[in-house]
């Protein structure tokens, strides 16, 4: 049955819910049996103060010109009490006007002040927004601008816990217009799947910045079920103490998740670059409900203090919070120079994952599939952290293409598979990995990336970043990839990694041999960095052959030598470029040939040092002509002087044209590059 605490729901249900009427909350109703206890009510109440002062004196620097942009919490400080029920272990995933709930966490005046100003010594060194809280000590996690980013790897974070059996919380906050966002019900659905310890915490202000929310927010429409929904009025900080201290007991306790719809008013502007008095009428801002008056009233009425201690209280929070804003106004801003660090982890780091793996042997006969299985195999095996999450990973099919066949048997559960729903796996990766786990999962085919992307972009590739490292995210995708697959047509043959080399912070590999792909997976299960690798469906199941040498974790690898040709391919290019290349030897054309393997880390050297003795270049790639990874490397190789100026032809791009692939293999045959085609290339740079 849903849960209105006391009475707000049907309250709210009964009246026009975003006109509500003055004086609606004064006392603490009968049956709330868990109001704020006494011994803490002066805190609270203190802590509220702070959240509003810091908005207030926010708003004062901001028209000084001093901050660029600035989210009001003004009515929301009665969230605050979350902060009060929450245990040290839990974790918060966080809501932009959330500032009160952050100070009970820890995150203290001097932080919202260098969250504000961006200063260097604030949670991103001044490249994330402010008001977009991160608080590495308090568990608060960092947040993304795009709405509802955040509830899957809130979901990941509270299956992390799952996975331990620890008894921590997590309370995933987002606004009412947030949950119209599919990924807010992709994060609940997973949540009641898994019986996972997450508390949404929805704030309803009745607002999408200038669009009223009461006629489309799942509340309205019956969308959340009964079970886990408590709707309550907010605006009461008693009453939501009794709420919430209700249904965080249950959810640690092992009840699953909750929805906490909390119902309370936004009384200041959607932001400092909105005017909400455009859009709402003075008789609606008039009878706005302020938690701040509400709890300070009773607690004068109640005798906790008196009027001479809250004007005290209100006087020293207002010259803290005056005080600390102009000492960090004179901290210096991050050093520009330094804009590029926390991209990725430290070298150090990053060579220490290579020198644990070292150089993979080839095994001759091997497959793609059997090396992807044998690698899996031997990550669940040394890393106990390990989840693999995926579609139909688990046995008996082991994945539609049986990289994880058999991985079941002895993973203690940690081989599983994931709705049918791509958001899902990737965001709930995020959560796993920024809780300290190594999850790798497959999505069946990179051509279904586009419900992911959100978390790719917006989660997985800035995480370390936009914290300076304080949250990072080693998750590992692998995808079946590209095309010369009869048969695939539109939504099975794309070869489209310039999609992923575009987003900083993701390493990119594209393995075209067995021992190549075992060495790029083990490498990555101990990277520190998130890896996207892309698996060539054409080579899949070819055999290797049995004089392939081993295989090291990082770099290219030269696969054919000569002096008048530098080619550059990599997966399914790499056939292509071979049967071209041996071609050509009875004309007396020899070549290097390249097989980049790692897109992103990029071995540019290799490839520049072949440029400067050959002078000619083509690079090989499958993917269509504009914007692709190949006409990228063509410009990034002919930039400098020393490259530029080693040319004796202009370089060739070998690529399909813009066109997506089709569906009959002769079609096929017709837009995807050919041996021909890599032929006449390396020709034309020869005249």
């Amino acid at each position: 049955m849903r849960r209105s605490v006391p009475t707000a729901g049907a309250a709210m249900a009964e009246t026009d819910a975003w006109k509500r009427r003055e004086g609606s909350v004064v006392g603490v109703q009968e049956d709330v049996r868990f109001p704020v206890p006494a011994e803490r009510r002066g805190r609270l109440l203190e802590r509220m103060l702070l959240s509003r002062e810091c908005d207030r004196r926010a708003g004062v620097y901001y028209r000084q010109g001093k901050a660029w942009f600035h989210i009001s919490s003004a009515g929301h400080e009665g969230l605050a009490v979350l902060g009060e029920l929450l245990e040290g272990g839990d974790f918060v995933v966080p809501h932009y006007r959330d500032r009160a709930l952050m100070i009970s966490r820890g995150m203290d005046v001097e932080e919202q002040a260098r969250d504000l100003m961006g200063k260097a010594r604030s949670h991103s060194g001044g490249r994330n927004m402010s008001s977009h809280f991160c608080y590495q000590p308090g568990n608060v996690f960092s947040i993304a601008s795009p709405t509802g980013s955040q509830c899957l790897p809130a979901s990941g974070i509270a299956w992390a816990a799952r996975f331990r059996d620890e008894s921590s919380v997590v309370l995933c906050s987002v606004g009412d217009a947030t949950t119209r966002q599919g990924e807010f019900f992709e994060a609940l659905a997973f949540a009641l799947e898994r019986d996972l310890p997450v508390l949404f915490l929805v704030s309803d202000n009745g607002y999408g910045i200038s669009t009223p929310t009461a006629d489309f927010v799942p509340s309205g429409l019956g969308m959340v079920p009964d079970r886990v929904m408590w709707d309550i009025d907010a605006a009461d900080p008693d009453v939501l103490h009794d709420a919430a201290s209700r249904a965080i007991a249950s959810v640690r306790g092992g009840g699953g998740p909750a929805v906490l719809w909390c119902r309370l008013d936004r009384l200041d502007s959607h932001t400092s670059s909105d005017d909400q008095r455009v859009y709402r009428t003075p008789d609606e801002l008039a009878v706005l409900r302020d938690p701040i008056e509400v709890f300070r009233s009773r607690l004068l009425r109640e005798g906790t203090v008196t009027p001479e201690q809250l004007m005290d209280t209100e006087t020293r929070v207002a010259e803290h919070v005056e005080e600390a804003f102009d000492r960090v106004a004179a901290e210096p801003t991050a050093d520009p120079k330094a804009v590029h660090d926390h991209l990725f982890a430290p070298q150090t780091e990053r060579d220490a994952a290579c020198e644990a793996i070292g150089p993979v042997a080839a095994r001759s006969g091997d497959t793609m599939v059997a090396a992807v299985n044998r690698a899996l195999r031997t990550g669940l095996r040394d890393q106990p952290e390990m989840v693999v999450f995926g579609e139909d990973v688990e046995d008996p099919k082991g994945g539609v293409f049986g990289f994880t066949k058999g991985l079941g048997e002895t993973s203690d559960g940690r081989v599983t598979n994931s709705p049918l729903a791509e958001a899902t796996i990737v965001g709930a990766a995020v959560g796993l990995a920024a809780a300290g786990m190594r999850p790798v999962v497959e999505l069946q085919f990179i051509d279904f990336v586009g419900p992911a992307w959100n978390q790719i972009a917006a989660q997985l590739t800035t995480l370390r970043w936009r914290t300076l490292s304080a949250w990072n995210c080693p998750v590992v995708i692998y995808a079946p990839w590209g095309g010369y697959l009869p048969g695939g047509g539109i939504w099975h043959s794309q070869s489209n990694e310039s999609l992923f080399t575009h987003l900083p912070g993701l390493r990119v590999a594209v393995p075209s041999t067995p021992a190549d792909a075992e060495a790029v997976f083990l490498e990555s299960f101990e990277a520190p960095d998130p890896t996207l690798v892309l698996l060539p469906k054409n080579l899949m199941r070819r055999r290797e052959r049995t004089d392939a040498p081993p295989s090291p974790s990082r770099g290219s690898r030269v696969l054919r030598t000569g002096s008048d040709v530098t080619l550059v391919t990599w997966g399914n290019g790499v056939d292509l470029s071979l049967a071209a290349v041996d071609a050509l030897i009875g004309e007396g054309v020899t070549t290097d040939v390249i097989d980049l393997r790692w897109l992103v880390p990029l071995d540019r050297e290799t490839v520049a040092a072949s440029l400067r003795r050959t002078g000619r270049l083509v690079v090989v790639q499958e993917d269509n002509r504009t914007s692709s990874f190949g006409a990228g490397l063509l410009a990034d190789l002919i930039q400098t002087d020393e490259e530029f100026y080693s040319l004796l032809a202009p370089p060739r791009l070998v690529t399909r044209d813009d066109i997506h692939v089709p569906f009959h293999p002769d079609l096929e045959d017709e837009v995807m590059p050919s041996v021909g085609d890599v032929a006449a290339a390396i020709h034309s740079v020869l005249r």
